[in-house]
């Protein structure tokens, strides 16, 4: 059987077994029912679904998008519900779950691996339940028993999908100015008005009911963001029997029309609007989650789950691209090796050529280590859940923390260079629709936006995440790859001069950190974000590298040549470009604020 073009087994066996030792999470209470077994079992399940269920509609759900039919529905290409009705009948929207709620209880690294296989095969159609599974787990986090019974159970079981609608027309990431109302009523119910939109899988005929989380604020309440509230508002009120019945005031206004992710409906909302009134009254029904002006908190439960999310869905673009692009340089045959006189002397195909090999080395390294920082964050998280100790609990949280922004943007600029890449090793037939590579492209040019911008993430990191607590975030990240370099440096060769090299660039990281905060500037510090940013983000990775390289050590085989040829160019060509980025920022440059806005 030849190998998948979707994505690479052997590399997430790699990574989950030879590295992350994910089978050592069975000798916990939580996990006690896997086993590898179990853990393989699940992961031939997503490769033979996302092959045959997910991947044969992707290029079709892309040429023919969602529109409004001349009833107010949403059509979309009828094998989008048939591949959504396998995924759900096959309990993997519930894979990790609690038993209790009718989940496998599978850990969360585990399962986002499974699910790399549907972001890669169709990111479109694999939306729908992967936002439905961030919507559940934040209610199960923060909602009351009645709430989790009532709306995630039914989304557990894939009768209801779910949504979070943050965004307004006048408000996308800037939410302390969002002007949709929830007016409190005497039954304990909120009436909701306004509009939303950049709402992933906000309307669509695909399921009994949707189940939006919404972001308003109650009269009232402080300014800003402290102010904002968290609802269920959905799209169909319940009847007694929890069945979908009376239609809530959610109306759609219109589609908003993607250059990628185009299988995925992308609504505008209008709340409240009059054209539904339930029970009479104006304004959609909403269920408060938790407390009043708790909302941003709580949503930034799934946004930070949906920013390593998005991190790997950006990874899995670019991982199959570099599939694609790797068999292309296999198979196409075109010009002669460097140094060849004899006009009679046969083409090769284009992996002969040193520089696509440059562009299939440098695609490898970023796919293969985004792949493996995606999934050393989702373990994170199952250590903040079970570790053994509070300590241990709490230390995986705060790296977790710190890691975020990093497993959000470097896969989403780096995967997609990926992606660029492979249009270039395709050459001209890259660009065109007959190859997928153009496809994925313009479906992985989204993720730099998707939750939260570069600049929002930079920011985050920055301003942040590597000084709350006193910089104890920093420091255990510096701790964590200090432990890895200190294990290279024992062997001889590449992994100890790795090790050297990678020391002193994370010296440097917290070097420029301490001068960056010791303006006392936050506009000086903060200027520079970005570049602070994409070093520290090249840096993390350059160590996922080391990782690796270390859990390849004295084995053989083509499969661990291709980890030290991958390692070796991310140390000796991208790990290098950290240094003028550290040295502009060490320069205290100061040309972004100088640039009155007249100059453009």
């Amino acid at each position: 059987m030849p190998a998948s073009l979707i994505m690479s087994r052997r590399d997430l066996d790699f990574l989950l077994h030879e590295w992350l030792d994910v089978v050592s999470l069975t000798s916990r209470p939580y996990y006690a029912e896997h086993s590898r077994e179990t853990f393989d079992a699940v992961l031939d399940l997503a490769e033979q679904m996302a092959t045959k269920h997910f991947a044969t509609h992707n290029r079709r759900a892309d040429a023919h998008e969602p529109h409004v039919g001349p009833d107010g529905r949403v059509v979309l290409v009828p094998e989008v519900a048939a591949a959504l009705e396998a995924f759900t009948g096959a309990g993997l929207l519930a894979s990790d779950f609690d038993e209790d709620l009718g989940g496998m209880q599978l850990p969360a690294v585990v399962s986002r691996a499974l699910h790399v296989w549907f972001q890669a095969a169709n990111v479109g159609t694999s939306s729908y339940p992967f936002l439905t599974m961030a919507n559940a787990r934040l209610l199960v986090a923060h909602g009351s028993p009645e709430l989790v019974d009532t709306w995630v159970r039914p989304m557990v079981r894939g009768r209801f999908f779910g949504t979070m609608c943050l965004s307004e027309p006048q408000a996308g990431s800037s939410l302390a100015d969002i002007t949709t109302r929830a007016e409190p009523r005497a039954d304990g119910t909120y009436r909701l008005t306004g509009n939303k939109t950049w709402i992933s899988g906000g309307d669509h005929e695909l399921s009994e009911n949707i189940v939006h989380l919404v972001l308003a604020k109650v009269p009232g309440g402080p300014p800003g963001v402290k102010g904002i509230s968290l609802f269920v508002v959905p799209k169909f009120l319940l009847d007694e029997n929890g069945d979908p019945g009376e239609r809530n005031d959610v109306v759609l206004a219109g589609l908003n029309h993607k250059m990628g992710y185009r299988g995925t409906t992308n609504a505008l909302l209008n709340f409240g609007e009059g054209v539904h009134r339930p029970g009479g009254q104006a304004g959609a029904v909403g269920f408060l989650v938790g407390e009043e002006n708790q909302g941003l908190a709580q949503m930034f439960h799934m946004m930070n789950e949906a920013r390593v999310g998005v991190g790997l869905g950006a990874t899995a673009l670019g991982y199959t691209g570099h599939l694609h692009s790797v068999q292309y340089a296999r198979t196409r045959v075109q010009g002669r090796p460097i140094g060849a006189k004899d006009p009679a002397t046969p083409q090769v195909p284009l992996i002969e050529h040193p520089d696509v090999r440059r562009m299939l080395l440098a695609q490898k390294s970023y796919v293969e280590g985004g792949l493996a920082l995606g999934l050393y964050c989702a373990k994170l998280g199952d250590d903040q859940r079970t570790a053994a100790t509070p300590e241990e609990r709490a230390a995986a949280g705060l790296l977790l923390d710190v890691l975020t922004p990093v497993a959000k943007s470097w896969p989403s600029q780096w995967c997609l260079e990926a992606n660029s890449l492979a249009i270039q090793v395709h050459g001209g037939y890259g660009y065109t629709r007959d190859h997928d590579v153009e496809q994925m492209y313009r479906d992985n040019r989204l993720n730099p936006i998707h939750e939260g911008t570069h600049g929002i993430q930079a920011l985050d990191l920055l301003g942040r995440k590597v000084v709350m607590r006193d910089g104890a975030g920093l420091r255990l990240l510096l701790d964590t790859v200090a432990a890895t370099t200190a294990r290279a440096a024992a062997l001889d060769g590449e992994p100890a001069e790795f090790a050297a090299r990678l020391d002193a660039v994370f010296a440097r990281i917290g070097a420029t950190t301490r001068r960056l905060h010791g303006t006392g500037d936050p506009r000086l510090a903060l200027a520079n974000a970005t570049p602070y940013l994409e070093a520290v983000g090249h840096a993390v990775v350059a160590w996922t590298w080391l990782e690796q390289l270390l859990a390849a050590h004295g084995r053989t085989g083509a499969f661990y040549e291709g980890k030290r040829a991958a390692a070796r160019y991310f140390f000796r060509w991208e790990l290098p470009g950290t240094g003028p980025q550290l040295d502009l920022l060490d320069s205290l440059d100061t040309t972004l604020l100088d640039a009155a806005p007249e100059v453009f």
